[in-house]
């Protein structure tokens, strides 16, 4: 991901305005370090923080008391590893916020909820982790129209 300096400036405008940006199947240090250096672009003044369970984001609708790792189809299917970088395993859930705690910005860190969505009807995909993408992708949309 690359954010020119305009690119930077309307997606700043884009947030501060009410918007809302989730970022989802990145896997490793490298690919969060570089979404840390472009999201800094934007917002130089707010760090991106890992998200406790007990955020409202967790308990918009659904209550989501645990992170999972949902893996890309190919592991999920074949019983692979759900990680994808053996620098670093674990799933996380980062998120920015404004001065108010509005949540502006989510990403769904070592995990491929799209992957979970999109391939939640074969029967190899495990549906564990299909039904946490959709519990915990509701509770990022309703969260992000509702505040």
């Amino acid at each position: 991901m690359y954010f020119s300096n305009e690119d930077a400036a309307r997606m700043r405008e884009f947030l501060l305005r009410g918007g809302f940006l989730y970022v989802d199947d990145f896997w490793g240090p490298d690919q969060l370090g570089n979404f840390r250096e472009q999201i800094e672009k934007v917002f130089p003044e707010y760090k991106l923080e890992r998200l406790q369970l007990n955020h409202q984001l967790f308990h918009t609708f659904f209550d989501i008391d645990e992170i999972l790792q949902p893996p890309n189809q190919r592991a999920g299917c074949n019983g692979g590893p759900t990680w994808e970088d053996d620098r670093d395993r674990d799933p996380v859930v980062f998120g920015i916020s404004d001065e108010k705690g509005r949540l502006m910005v989510v990403a769904t860190y070592n995990a491929d909820l799209g992957d979970a969505w999109e391939y939640m009807d074969l029967p190899c995909y495990p549906a564990k982790f299909s039904g946490y993408a959709y519990r915990m992708g509701l509770n990022v949309m309703i969260y992000a129209m509702t505040h």
